[in-house]
């Protein structure tokens, strides 16, 4: 079956999404699946083709260079002249997806969305969300299939969009990563938070508790792993409060995963103060290491703390709140049990089944006699 992925970005750059077409991408082309993925490149940079790991990547041009909201009219053409069995859409949030959904239904392929929704720095782009999702919904509800990553993301866009909760299915993200390396101690003081550097991430929060923090763990230090736009101001503020020799703030790249599994399994404690997350890979990869996660009551976060797999505080707990909660989980030292956590083969083989279905699905209306009804067996998906 040949499959086409379109994301905004992917590999080598750092995120969410990124990571997920990076662990199942090479996954579904060795259970024997054509795996094409068309991305953007604002930079010009990055090579227009090239094998990565099975899978053909190919990239186009974006404007503006330095924006998240670019416009890649090469998505369009790239799929108008493309041979494919079934589109997945990785991703909502920009105008690639808008752009590749009217290319795909002009071409009549079926295709699939997964949201990988996130949260967003600027108030603006939060305000115009709703717009957003009015706008999409024509076209998204035309999916063979909506995927969640998480039983809050799928409720959250079937109540938004206003598209039928069983036309949605879950399937998490992977938990894994490398085993740590045999020289890796425990720093029982050392608190990590990783993500990319933007305000709604919430790495300031952590900071801002590091001197309360002190006050009672006096060894405590913090490292933020992650760069990003918000870098500066992040910095800013460890000066601000006389923080330079307890607050780290260093990128790891993607392609460096056991140096980042190696620091996460260092650490006494991994949190992450976010605003919005659907399921975090960051806070998965951090169980998977048997490390505690403090997390933000909220979204997604909120999910896995109900499922007891990590601890929340409240989304507006203050600096002194945030430390003693940072502080209680340092001095507890928990002893975080094996769990049995989604892995990256699994997410592969639910898209996998997935991906079958739709197809056979479009083969049984193909070759069905013309009195029957052309309409797929389930909900939300329409022979063509």
């Amino acid at each position: 079956m040949r499959i086409l992925m379109v994301a905004a970005r992917c590999y080598p750059f750092m995120g969410g999404i990124e990571t997920h077409i990076q662990e199942v991408g090479p996954r579904l082309a060795e259970r024997g699946y054509s795996v094409d993925v068309l991305t953007t490149d604002p930079s010009g940079e990055w090579p227009v083709e090239e094998d990565v790991h099975g899978m053909h990547v190919r990239r186009v041009r974006a404007w503006p260079k330095n924006r998240d909201f670019y416009v890649a009219p090469g998505i369009f053409d790239a799929i108008n002249r493309g041979s494919w069995d079934l589109v997945h859409f990785q991703g909502y949030g920009t105008f690639v997806v808008p752009i590749g959904l009217l290319a795909t239904l002009r071409r009549d392929l079926p295709f699939v969305l997964t949201f990988h929704s996130g949260g967003h720095s600027s108030r603006l782009r939060n305000a115009v969300r709703s717009t957003q999702h009015a706008l999409l919904r024509p076209l998204v509800s035309r999916a063979a299939r909506l995927i969640g990553v998480s039983e809050f993301e799928a409720d959250f866009f079937s109540t938004r969009m206003g598209v039928p909760r069983e036309n949605f299915v879950v399937i998490p993200n992977g938990a894994a990563m490398p085993k740590p390396s045999s020289n890796v101690t425990l720093e029982p003081n050392l608190i990590v938070s990783s993500g990319r550097l933007e305000r709604y991430k919430g790495h300031h929060r952590a900071i801002a508790a590091m001197p309360d923090l002190i006050r009672r763990v006096p060894d405590a230090r913090l490292h933020i792993a992650g760069a990003g736009p918000y870098e500066q101001e992040l910095r800013s503020l460890v000066g601000s409060l006389g923080l330079e020799k307890r607050v780290t703030i260093a990128a790891i790249p993607g392609s460096e995963r056991q140096k980042l599994a190696d620091l996460v399994a260092s650490a006494g404690l991994f949190v992450l103060f976010s605003e919005y997350e659907a399921h975090p890979v960051a806070v998965m990869e951090a169980l998977s290491l048997r490390r505690p996660v403090l997390v933000s009551n909220t979204s997604g976060l909120g999910e896995l703390a109900n499922k007891g797999l990590c601890r929340a505080i409240s989304l507006d707990a203050g600096p002194k709140e945030i430390a003693a909660a940072m502080a209680d989980e340092l001095e507890a030292h928990r002893q975080v049990p094996d769990w049995a956590l989604p892995d990256w083969d699994d997410c592969t083989q639910a898209l996998s089944e997935v991906y079958d279905d739709v197809f056979n699905s479009r083969l049984m209306c193909r070759h069905a006699p013309s009195r029957m009804p052309r309409r797929f067996p389930e909900a939300g998906t329409q022979c063509r």
